[in-house]
């Protein structure tokens, strides 16, 4: 048997699991006026029609005065019920189980509604994320969010879900109620320890009184919160010790990290460069003290990786949300062995919890319907088969050439050079960035299974396009590196950022690299290059080096340049350069900035659309249409969109 742990049931407070594989909580962006929508219904019946175990819903406020936004669902009133009701029916039809989650932000606050927030916390200790000082709460509002939490926990457990999950992760409330750092209390709920842990000891009793016996409680932890002034592994064991005395409690959900710096955010969804299932030793730890059940979650992407944390007992059940976001049918797949067919996930961050920072809601880069389930669903089968000839194997292609002939069209795809993959070839040579090139590894498996055919080495112009004369010509030919209008000496040292990164020269020991476009191109080439010795200075034409990565991505990678010694330098916009002197003028003031003793200047200034097929297939009558950098040059996340919709088009 192939996996002989993950698809065997598991038994929580006499409720049955169908397979070790749930989806943990996670905002979808979906809720609207605090409420769940039929789009979340549609969200996590995929889900549950895909095989997946337990479902945890998003984190749902439990008190009015919450702070959350618009997006968050209010459990505070009786209007959820319907919506969760609903979610319940949807997941419940196709065997899964359902759990909800209840989530106070204490300190950890955001804004709402263009306003700053009024924020509630144990002690009045400042969060240095969001940059908020709370008010102190007093005890009779301790008690009033007690009994919030068990009312929003009837509401759930009254809507039909099986179970209730509180959060005492990621710097949330209950966390900050353990904390000496940020409890500083001196009634009954601070102080010594056991003062400390009497909000939750309150919180689960009241909770149990409000849903019956037979529903199931758990709480969420963080094993470390990986902050200077946050819980250590050492202090959430002895919570979780602590715990086992708890009756009332069924199970605890094992993460990593704090909201509440911008260093251990990351690990609210860690990113590539975080090792797979980095989290499971830590919950085998607290599964030494905490005796029933334990989940986790943690970069665990692929059936493979959780069968090994289930083998080695370091948890009862795997969390993989982002592979389930990636590919809903991962379990049905992975049970019937067709590993080769998931869709697996990349940890780059982008559409899951950066569409969420970006409060739009929630997708995935290789997976558009993610999120979009109502509106786009499956692919529509063509009535009339059409010829259908794509120039260009970049990601937008390969999609494009994956749904076309999934709906039923005669499709080929021409790529210039001997591999597919576009620029993603030259994003995974980065450091911590290997696994991005899984993407093109997907996409061919994708095409494969469709019947596309692929012609490598087929630079596609007007002559041969007439001959083959297709129905219909999807252009996706990329883009190349930009050339700035820069005053550049013939005697300065200048390369091009793609030429390092396919190999092709080598820079000197001082390097400036001048970075337009602020994504990870110039913070990955500062990072490869100071790992080699060079003396690298990254000047940025925007506020910050990384400013258009997604949050947790690009607060990983400032530490790591900053460990690396790399000098950054914002506002800069390349000016030109003379010898061993670069020049930038500084945006803000339009003063000038110079560096001076520079062996070489690396170029990262965006691209520009190779467009030369566009101009003769218009004038030649037949049906084109473009995808991806050659329509304009963004991200691999807009390029496989417009691949999917222009497919689903023709």
């Amino acid at each position: 048997m192939l996996f002989k742990h993950l698809f065997t049931p598991h038994t929580i407070r006499g409720l049955e699991i169908r397979n070790r594989i749930f989806s943990s909580g996670h905002q979808t962006i979906l809720a609207r006026e605090g409420l769940p929508t039929d789009e979340m219904v549609a969200y996590h019946e995929s889900r549950a029609a895909g095989g997946v175990g337990l479902i945890i819903t998003e984190a749902a406020r439990p008190h009015g005065d919450t702070v959350t936004t618009s997006s968050y669902i209010d459990a505070s009133t009786d209007k959820c019920i319907p919506g969760y009701r609903k979610i319940a029916e949807a997941v419940h039809k196709h065997g899964a189980k359902v759990f909800g989650q209840v989530a106070h932000g204490g300190r950890i606050a955001h804004g709402y509604g263009g306003l700053l927030s009024v924020p509630y916390a144990p002690s009045t200790v400042p969060d240095h994320r969001f940059h908020t000082m709370p008010r102190t709460m007093s005890t009779d509002y301790v008690w009033e969010v007690i009994q919030a939490h068990a009312d929003a926990a009837q509401r759930m457990a009254a809507a039909g879900l099986d179970g209730i999950e509180m959060t005492a992760s990621h710097g949330l409330l209950l966390a900050q109620f353990l904390s000496p750092d940020v409890n500083r209390r001196t009634d009954e709920f601070g102080g010594s320890e056991e003062k400390r842990f009497r909000f939750i000891t309150e919180v689960v009793t009241a909770v149990r009184k409000a849903i019956g016996p037979d529903c199931i409680i758990g709480i969420r932890v963080s094993a470390h919160e990986d902050e200077p002034t946050g819980l250590t592994s050492q202090m959430v064991v002895d919570a979780c010790r602590r715990m086992e005395d708890l009756v009332d409690l069924d199970y605890l959900n094992v993460t990593m990290g704090s909201m509440a710096t911008l260093g251990s955010s990351a690990h609210v969804v860690p990113p590539m460069v975080f090792e797979h299932a980095y989290t499971a030793p830590h919950a085998a730890t607290i599964k030494e003290v905490f005796t029933r059940s334990i989940l986790v979650t943690g970069r665990i992407n692929q059936p493979q990786l959780a069968e090994q944390v289930l083998a080695k007992g370091q948890a009862d059940m795997c969390g993989m949300t982002r592979a389930l976001i990636s590919d809903s049918a991962m379990p049905n797949k992975a049970k019937r062995g067709d590993l080769d067919d998931i869709c697996a996930c990349i940890g780059c961050n982008q559409a899951c919890i950066g569409h969420y920072h970006q409060g739009v809601p929630i997708s995935c880069v290789q997976n558009p319907i993610s999120g979009r389930e109502l509106t786009l669903g499956a692919h529509p089968a063509v009535e009339k088969p059409r010829t259908v000839l794509i120039a260009g194997g970049g990601p937008g292609g390969m999609k494009a050439a994956a749904v076309a002939a999934q709906r039923g069209h005669r499709v080929t795809l021409c790529e210039r050079s001997g591999q597919l993959g576009g620029q993603v070839l030259l994003a995974q040579t980065l450091p911590g960035r290997a696994e991005f090139g899984v993407l093109v590894d997907n996409l061919q498996r994708e095409m494969k299974l469709a019947g596309v055919e692929v012609c490598l080495n087929t630079d596609v112009d007007i002559a041969w396009v007439k001959q083959e004369s297709p129905d219909v010509v999807i252009i996706a030919t990329g883009a190349t590196p930009f050339q700035p209008d820069a005053n550049i000496g013939t005697d300065t040292h200048v390369i091009e950022a793609w030429q390092i990164l396919k190999g092709e020269a080598s820079p000197g020991h001082s390097v400036v690299i001048a970075d337009w476009r602020c994504d990870w191109i110039g913070v990955g080439l500062a990072e490869k290059l100071a790992q080699q010795g060079c003396r690298v200075r990254l000047a940025v034409d925007g506020t910050h080096a990384g400013q258009n990565l997604q949050i947790y991505l690009r607060d990983n990678w400032a530490g790591k340049l900053n460990a690396l010694e790399v000098e950054i330098i914002p506002y800069a916009r390349l000016f030109g350069a003379d010898g061993d002197a670069v020049y930038f003028h500084h945006t803000a003031s339009g003063d000038p900035i110079v560096c001076e003793n520079v062996d070489t200047l690396v170029l990262s200034q965006g691209h520009q659309s190779v467009i030369t097929l566009e101009g003769p297939l218009r004038d030649s009558g037949i049906a084109i249409h473009m995808v991806g950098d050659c329509l304009s040059p963004r991200t691999v996340e807009e390029a496989i969109y417009e691949g999917l919709m222009t497919a689903r088009g023709i």
